[in-house]
């Protein structure tokens, strides 16, 4: 039996609910046909927005939605995307499968957008194709409240008030699509841009610098070097592809037990690159005052057959929800340096929450984990760790266990835990000194590895309520191959 330990006497840090962010590029269906269906659609919309996307992700608390890409964001130019619809520019979606980008969703739409999921806008400006005087007139004339040319014309176009704007990225993956920049190079234009994206009056703008993809340390070296003092969060970006490269990343529904280990094996991965970032950080940044933000994670697959390889669109199995619960414990086991996260696609595209077709919606199983996770929105890290040993075979060994546990300001303790085999079931004892005699609950998300929600059977994979045992030291439950758990203590 494993023996999962939680001391609700050793608190860490806040896990800021931003770690439970999401990502929305201009790419296939996830703006278009997606969020946005046009106010004509006869699908429920409020100002084009489809309203059961909005009702989904406000269930799960969505905090920040990042806009409008990705690689589309450094060949985005914010005017071509505001004043009346009918007249805005058209442009090609070179990166996205070449299709006409007709601008019917800019500044406006997208701040519409989060006001009704109740959420923080992050918008990444252009700094690849854009100019200073571009990425700075987005700024005033999305925040600033007074007289002045850009907050004039957003009057003009049916906005009195100033939005409130935290975070803005200066660019994105600029060392690849966003410029094929050298760190030092991006050090000194992130430099001169950031000097102008300017906060007015109370709109304090948290600045994003472009940081490293995956393990390239000596891009976090040199732009921390030169230019971290004039930045508030640093990026990094990371996808699990569990194939040999990426030409052939692998299916996203046709695969093997070894493949299956091998993409939790690689996502795993991700505790490694954190801490060896935020060690760097930290060597120019001692106070921590600089934050992490990983604005782009999840699985990456080839797309699915007969879809437009430019869209990105794949399935999403019980392996993409057990690789979506180990990389949230990793975030929360390192909240003190993380400070966002923002996963890859938010709707049709890539690691997805939900899937649409035509008036039809399903919701995946990496929802429903973000449902079972998102009690630990803004509580805080307690210390556990958990006894049990191994799953996979040769170099795709895994922990059988992984897990993570707060305490949020009432006192209630949440404790996620996620097993990662595809054969062996786990019989759990769970040890929370002082907590002996707590009211608890546990909720499951459990399949077999292939399984996953479609159309036709939108909740093969859902999460439902589970009983536990209790002797006078410990709760005991039972964790299915292949499963993530939720347990609560009141």
């Amino acid at each position: 039996m494993a023996v999962l330990y939680v001391n609700p006497l050793r608190r860490g840090a806040v896990i800021s609910r931003f770690l439970y962010g999401h990502f929305s590029e201009h790419l296939g269906r996830c703006i278009y046909n997606g969020f946005f269906v046009g106010e004509e659609s006869t699908i429920p919309n409020e100002k084009g927005i489809r309203q059961d996307i909005v009702q989904a992700l406000r269930r799960i608390r969505i905090p920040v939605l990042r806009w409008p890409g990705g690689c589309f964001a450094d060949e985005y130019h914010w005017k071509d995307g505001i004043g009346p619809r009918e007249t805005r520019k058209r442009m090609v979606n070179t990166h996205w499968g070449g299709v006409v980008e007709d601008n019917s969703f800019g500044t406006h739409e997208f701040m519409e957008l989060c006001r009704q999921l109740g959420c923080e806008p992050y918008v990444n400006g252009n700094l690849g194709s854009g100019t200073v005087q571009e990425m700075s007139e987005w700024v005033e004339y999305m925040t600033f409240g007074g007289v002045s040319p850009m907050a004039d014309l957003r009057r003009v176009n049916g906005r009195e008030e100033p939005w409130r704007l935290k975070y803005f990225g200066v660019g994105n993956e600029n060392w690849g699509c966003g410029g094929n920049m050298r760190p030092e190079y991006y050090a000194d234009l992130y430099r001169r841009y950031a000097t102008y994206v300017r906060s007015y009056g109370e709109n304090k703008v948290f600045k994003i610098a472009c940081g490293p993809n995956a393990d390239d340390y000596e891009w976090t070296e040199k732009v921390m070097q030169s230019a971290g003092r004039f930045m508030d969060g640093l990026t990094l970006h990371y996808y699990t592809v569990p194939g040999e490269s990426w030409e052939a990343k692998g299916s996203a529904l046709d695969f093997s037990r070894e493949e299956y280990y091998a993409t939790l094996k690689k996502a795993l991965r991700m505790e490694e690159l954190v801490e060896n970032h935020l060690r760097i950080m930290r060597r120019y940044d001692p106070e921590g005052r600089v934050g992490l933000i990983v604005d782009e994670w999840g699985n990456w697959y080839d797309v699915e057959p007969g879809t437009n390889p430019g869209f990105l669109f794949q399935q999403n199995t019980m392996r993409d929800a057990l690789t979506a619960a180990v990389t949230l414990n990793i975030f929360n086991r390192h909240a003190g340096g993380v400070v966002m996260a923002n996963l890859a696609q938010t709707v049709n595209v890539l690691q997805a929450l939900v899937l649409t077709e035509g008036e039809d919606m399903v919701l995946t199983p990496t929802y429903h984990v973000f449902d079972l996770y998102k009690e630990h929105q803004d509580a805080a890290l307690l210390e556990s760790y958990v006894e049990a040993g191994e799953a996979g075979a040769g170099p795709w060994r895994v922990p059988a266990l992984h897990q993570s546990a707060s305490m949020d300001g009432e006192g209630r303790i949440h404790i996620t835990v996620a097993n990662l085999s595809a054969e062996e079931a786990q019989e759990i004892r769970l040890r929370v000194p002082g907590r002996e005699k707590a009211e608890a609950s546990l909720r499951l998300l459990a399949g077999e590895m292939g399984s996953y929600n479609s159309f036709s059977s939108p909740c093969a994979v859902c999460p439902r309520e589970e009983a536990l045992e209790r002797d006078a030291q410990s709760l005991r439950f039972r964790l299915p191959p292949c499963s993530v758990a939720a347990v609560e203590l009141r």
